[in-house]
Order: structure tokens, then sequence, then C-alpha cells
């Protein structure tokens, strides 16, 4: 039999295709794109119905023409960090019934790197942009959220230009302290990620943890003990901290760092040095991330809802960018401390 050699129809399907398709007008196809007020629940379902019939595609480039794309940039510095994983979950899940597609930026550390992918997230034509704990200087980033809806996660800086979304560092920080000193710790250190002055943040939330570990130090009369150690939030950088504090003359019975990837490094670092956790060392984590709950690490670790972080900083930013709402709000996240097997009382010296 001969194969058929008539021409197929490529013709790309259009708004004109769809309302047709539906019965409706193409204003009111337009409407059910764009999530618009007024529009009944029948006609959503019938709209959508026929846009999935003809595998209804709309035109990225066109959109940006009449002023929406609706693409959403996330920008974060490392994929290797599961809390991200969390926060993009949370993003993902918030606009899984519109019509808005998440593109990821992943810059790297480098306030550089991070602006050059911001800027290219702009220069696109993104409807708005969802920037995790960005290190690009704070004046550049007010800038870029005059032009482009913006959600911050993770500093604390208030700002009337950008929406934010935070958590109660200082009080995590203190909540890890308090269960530390129960179990008879004296000597606790953090290991942080040292932040960036040339940034401008004022609160960061590296600083945040801080404040909250000193002064919780302070109230428990351990300030003379406090050591705050600085270190990128990888598995590298807690490695090489996990080797200084464990090596030192002063070994601090337990460890308190600002990231359960970091919290990894540090039990790698202890494993290397032949030391056991909780038995030579206590090690708290912070974000909570799905590996902390692994039968073999079974990490102690405050939880700042990840998730729940993503979805809110999603739903600031689409009431923005659909014009719901003009004026600036910040939501903070109350964390709680989840306690397992890596810490536990200090062995007596």
């Amino acid at each position: 039999m001969a194969a058929d050699s008539s021409p197929r129809n490529t013709k790309r399907v259009t708004i004109t295709d769809v309302a047709r398709h539906a019965g409706v007008s193409t204003a009111a196809v337009s409407k059910v794109m764009r999530n618009a007020y007024g529009v009944s629940p029948a006609m959503q379902e019938r709209v959508r119905a026929a846009m999935a019939e003809l595998e209804y595609r709309p035109h990225a480039a066109a959109r940006g023409m009449r002023g929406r794309t609706y693409t959403i940039g996330v920008l974060l510095d490392n994929v290797r960090n599961a809390f991200f994983a969390d926060i993009l979950d949370g993003i993902r899940e918030e606009l899984a019934d519109s019509e808005y597609t998440v593109l990821i930026g992943a810059a790297g550390f480098g306030a550089e790197e991070q602006a050059r992918t911001t800027r290219a997230m702009v220069d696109r034509q993104m409807d708005g942009l969802i920037l995790i704990a960005p290190a690009t200087p704070r004046s550049e980033v007010l800038s870029t959220a005059a032009e482009t809806p913006t959600v911050v996660i993770g500093h604390h800086d208030a700002s009337d230009a950008h929406d934010s979304v935070t958590d109660a560092d200082d009080l995590g920080a203190g909540l890890v302290v308090d269960h530390l000193v129960g179990l008879g710790h004296r000597d606790i250190a953090l290991v942080s990620a040292a932040g960036s002055r040339t940034g401008r943040w004022q609160r960061p939330p590296e600083i945040a943890l801080a404040d909250g570990y000193l002064n919780a130090m302070e109230r428990h009369g351990l300030a003379g003990r406090a050591r705050v150690h600085h270190a990128a939030y990888s598995d590298d950088g807690g490695h090489a901290a996990g080797l200084t504090l464990l090596t030192g003359d002063e070994r601090p019975t337990a460890i308190l760092t600002g990231a359960d990837i970091a919290a990894l490094g540090v039990y790698r670092a202890a494993a290397d040095l032949g030391l056991s956790i909780p038995g030579d060392v206590s090690l708290v984590g912070y974000n909570n991330t799905a590996i902390a709950s692994l039968a073999p690490v079974q990490l102690t670790s405050v939880d700042q809802a990840g998730h729940t972080m993503g979805a809110a900083a999603a739903r600031m930013l689409i009431e923005r960018v659909e014009g719901r709402r003009d004026r600036a709000m910040r939501t903070t996240m109350t964390p709680r401390l989840v306690v397992r097997r890596s810490t536990a009382a200090p062995r007596a010296r």
C-alpha cells in the first residue's frame, strides 16, 4: 500500500480557532487566558476544553507584544541546595492551574553573575521575578522591581518596591540554641554564610540567623563561648567548616549550620576525622529538607516551610502582575524545630 502523501495541516491554532470551537467570542477566550475576573466556571471549563482538544499553545512572542508573556523567572544561586527544590515545588504547584510558565536561572553565588541573569530575564519580558536570597546589590534589585513585579525570598529588608517572603531566622536560631542548651551543651558553634557587604542588604537571612544565635547564647549566659564560622551553603563549604571546627583546640560539642546542605558537609568532615554524630558532636541543620529525614542521616533541623514560602511568593507575584494589588506585602514564616537523632547530650570529656 502506498504511503499517504496528502499534505498535513501544519497551520498553528489561533485564538480565533479556539473561540469558534468553543462557540464563544475571542474576547471570552482572552479573558479565560488572562484569568480575568467575571468569567464563570462554566465558561472557563468550556474554553479550556476547546484549547485542550485543539492542542492550542499561546505564542509567547505575540503575548509579549500584547504586554504579557506568561513567564515567571526564578533566580537561585545553587541547584544542589535541596531547600530551593522545596521552594520551587511551592511555586510550581501554586501556578499549576494558571497559564504561567516558570523559568529558572541558576546563576551561582557571584553578585555579577546573578545581576546578569536577572537582566536577561527582564530583557526577555518575563512578567515577574522571584529572587531567592539574591547576592545582587540591593540598589539593582530595587531598580529591577520598579520595572518588573518582583518578590524577594529570604532577605528581611522591607521595601515599597517589591514583595518579600521571609523566615523568622532569628527565632529559628534561638530554638536551636534552647534545644542544645537543654541537652547540656555549652560550646555551640554556628556555621553561616558570610554574605556580602557590597550588596548593601542590611538584613540578609544569614545576618538574622547570626543575630538570633548570638542573642540566644547571651540569654543563656554563653556569650563568651559563641563562635560564628563563615562558609558557603554547600556540601564543600560545610565540609571545610567542619574540618576547621572539629580539629581546633576548642572543639565545639554542637554545631548549627544555616542550611541542611552545609550540615551534610560537616557530617562528612566528622566521618573523615573518625568522630561520630551525635556521640562526639551534635549537629543541627536549617531548612528541614527531605534529606534530613533519611534513615542514615536523621538530622535535627529547623523547618521554615519552603513549600509554603514558594507558594506564597508565587501568589503574591501574580497579584502584582495582574494588577490586583499595587502595594508591597511582606509574609513571614514561623520556624519550628524538628528533633531527630543528630542531637544528644554531650559526652563527658
